[in-house]
């Protein structure tokens, strides 16, 4: 899995925040659910929109 398949940047969305392709869930977001402790099916559960390739498409964005 490629992180640029599921991580879109556009300057119309969350003025051009790097986000989860087709929301508006911003990948820096998703990383500091992680680090407050949030468990990937915490995270799935409450929004439902992503998938958990999501969720590691965010983490090798942030990785980078």
């Amino acid at each position: 899995m490629e992180w640029r398949d599921r991580i879109s940047i556009d300057p119309r969305i969350l003025v051009g925040k790097p986000v989860i392709e087709g929301t508006r869930l911003a990948v820096e977001f998703i990383v500091e659910l992680l680090a407050s402790g949030w468990s990937e099916a915490e995270i799935l559960q409450n929004y439902p929109g992503i998938s958990g390739d999501d969720i590691r498409a965010c983490l090798a964005y942030a990785s980078n």
